[in-house]
């Protein structure tokens, strides 16, 4: 038996006006999901626990079987290890976005008008925290460069405390109420001011500005934690596992739980990204050894984030081409397989961030009727089915109970 989890993060939304007042997975062609629905289990799952924020981190880490209450540390960690950076248990991590700030304004009265910097490329941004390590770096304090607008500052022998924000809850918000409190949060509220000081005039980002697009004219520092270890993924579950994912925090993920990370040419974390190329790595990986593979798709998040309801509907049609092509080649190799398909957490194009409701799942099986009346793969249908989970990490128990 294979088994796989095709995860559309932040793919869960509200009611829109606009759509008539349905959301998008209500709007979105799914034929899919629609032809196979008739032997499918649908449900709802809590996947962020009580005291927890709705992050992706948590979220992927529930979904993927780790209870968060026992192994969660912090998001940042996650991404570090991803990145190669050799953590040391006395270190603490931050994540480090660039951003887009307003201009005109003193630093504090500023606006979040893009937590990505208008998804700046990866060898812009490298040029950009090159410049930042010039001033930033010592004994104390290490920047390294990731990918697109996401980075990581390394703390030696750090304290946790600090209460930060993540700029995508605040987009089109004054920042002043959202600066560093806590632990070093003077340290790290001088290091937002500095870099804007740095980046404002940068070639770069006056190179952009002239193309029109959003500068990366700030850093903004949040998801403070430190090393975790997660249990090894083959030796709890007997599954040889594979990751998917464009983002370093799900590639963090199954890196600490000792799985396989799948590199997929063209995956870019956003509606452009390469699909089908996920689809296919998946089915040759299932059909040439591994037992599990987890795909991530970051798509519908990213246009949740941006409002972009438009684009986050079209990243939904494609995520259920993906099963259709899982589908379509593990039969054809006459394998018998087991999907789970859902969110990490829904991100509703309204507010622009994650929210704790819980999300829709779908189990289906080419070896079992799982039937439960759902006419459709969509959030009311799923709660009318009176399904309900209120664990998230034991959702990878009911895939992996399917025999």
């Amino acid at each position: 038996m294979k088994y796989i989890v095709v995860l559309g993060d932040g793919m869960a939304d509200w009611k829109i006006p606009s759509l008539n007042n349905k959301t998008c997975l209500e709007c979105a062609k799914t034929p899919t999901l629609d032809s196979i629905i008739a032997k499918s289990e649908i449900g709802l799952c809590k996947t962020v626990p009580d005291g927890f924020k709705p992050g992706s981190d948590v979220a992927n880490m529930s979904v993927l079987g780790f209870n968060p209450q026992s192994y969660y540390t912090g998001r940042s960690p996650l991404e570090a290890v991803s990145m190669g950076i050799n953590l040391k248990d006395t270190d603490v991590t931050i994540r480090c976005n660039l951003v887009t700030l307003s201009d005109d304004e003193p630093y504090e009265k500023k606006v979040m008008l893009d937590y990505s910097a208008g998804e700046i490329s990866t060898q812009e941004a490298q040029e950009l925290i090159a410049c930042l390590k010039e001033n930033f770096d010592s004994k104390d304090y290490k920047l390294y460069a990731g990918i697109q607008y996401r980075h990581c500052l390394v703390v030696n022998g750090g304290a946790t405390g600090a209460q930060l924000t993540p700029p995508h809850d605040i987009s089109d918000k004054i920042i002043e109420n959202y600066l560093p409190k806590g632990v070093n949060s003077s340290i790290y509220g001088g290091l937002l001011k500095k870099s804007y000081e740095i980046l404002s005039s940068h070639p770069v980002n006056l190179k952009r500005i002239k193309k029109s697009k959003n500068p990366a004219n700030s850093i903004w520092l949040w998801g403070e934690g430190t090393k975790p270890a997660l249990a090894d993924f083959e030796k709890l579950r007997g599954l040889k596992g594979g990751i998917i994912s464009a983002v370093d925090l799900v590639k963090g993920l199954g890196l600490l739980a000792g799985m396989k990370i799948i590199e997929v040419p063209g995956a870019t974390g956003n509606y452009d990204t390469n699909f089908q190329g996920k689809a296919n790595a998946a089915a040759d990986e299932l059909i040439n050894g591994l037992d599990f593979v987890y795909i991530h798709m970051e798509a519908p998040d990213e246009c949740g984030h941006h409002g972009d309801y438009k684009n986050k509907i079209y990243s939904i049609e494609q995520i259920d081409s993906v099963v259709k092509t899982i589908i379509n080649r593990l039969s054809a190799a006459g394998e018998d397989y087991a999907i789970l398909f859902c969110p990490d957490h829904p991100t509703p194009c309204e507010i622009k961030t994650h929210t704790s409701d819980p999300v829709p799942y779908l189990l289906y099986s080419n070896t079992k009727n799982l039937f439960n009346g759902a006419s459709r793969y969509t959030e009311d249908e799923a709660a009318k089915t009176g399904e309900y989970l209120p664990q998230g990490h034991l959702l990878i128990d009911k895939l992996l109970s399917i025999k």
